[in-house]
């Protein structure tokens, strides 16, 4: 896959990706690699997954360690950023890509732990190994990003209000990481073919992704999502830190009516 980043773009820097051991999340460490970015991959349960990645990634020369996980849980977090002070010294670019919710028996406020307290602590911990001049990602979709002003499907309502109050609890934060030099992003995107979560969704909802194919024109699949990611690293923060992926007619449409 092409990369969208110019080779040696990320040379010197260090990449942290939360959720990479597969779909969005490893496409971006992918192509944070590509141009010249020491990385960090990051997985919760899919250990032999991440070191096949890391493993890869060796190959092509980057500099690259695999480190476990549970974002709901801090003392967790704390030792993922002990392992990157240790390997690395500091931090440049932080992506929060993982999210879930739809996950059967992880309790009722699973959802809500990992989309939102967990954000939140994971910003935290992370900006305390990044200087001048880092840059925090978070990924989400239009279903959460647009949830106060266009309803979503039942079966994803719980995870899509999740996600958008991590989204409000960390945009709180945006003054404060500008006043350190720090450049925040959010990337909302429209549903993403091959994703877990349309998986599960499909699950749920048989032909809710076709439906919304139909109506979007097109669904951007898990690569080029990953590239807009990935850009939204290294290019100027947008004015209103927001980066809207795909079409956004039918959400914008429906807010105004």
């Amino acid at each position: 896959m092409n990369s969208p980043l110019p080779a040696g773009a990320l040379a010197g820097k260090t990449a942290l990706v939360t959720g990479s051991s597969r779909g969005i999340g490893a496409d971006t460490a992918r192509y944070f690699a590509a141009a010249g970015a020491n990385v960090v991959i990051n997985y919760r349960s899919k250990a032999p997954r991440a070191e096949k990645l890391v493993a890869e990634l060796a190959e092509q020369g980057t500099q690259a360690i695999a480190v476990g996980a549970d974002l709901t849980d801090p003392a967790s977090v704390a030792e993922m950023m002990a392992a990157v002070r240790e390997r690395f010294g500091s931090l440049d670019i932080l992506v929060l890509n993982a999210s879930g919710g739809m996950e059967s028996n992880m309790g009722e406020d699973y959802a809500l732990r990992l989309n939102r307290d967990a954000q939140v602590n994971t910003l935290e911990q992370g900006t305390a190994l990044m200087g001048e001049g880092g840059r925090v990602v978070f990924v989400t979709s239009h279903q959460a990003h647009f949830i106060r002003t266009v309803p979503t499907m039942p079966e994803y309502e719980a995870v899509a209000l999740s996600k958008r109050a991590g989204e409000d609890a960390l945009r709180e934060r945006i003054g404060t990481l500008a006043d350190r030099g720090i450049g925040f992003t959010v990337v909302s995107g429209d549903m993403i073919e091959g994703t877990i979560t349309a998986t599960l969704l499909e699950r749920a909802r048989p032909g809710a992704i076709e439906t919304r194919k139909e109506a979007a024109g097109k669904l951007y699949n898990v690569s080029e999502f990953a590239a807009e990611v990935a850009l939204a690293a290294v290019e100027p923060v947008p004015a209103d830190n927001t980066r809207l992926v795909g079409d956004v007619s039918y959400f914008t449409s429906y807010a105004g009516e």
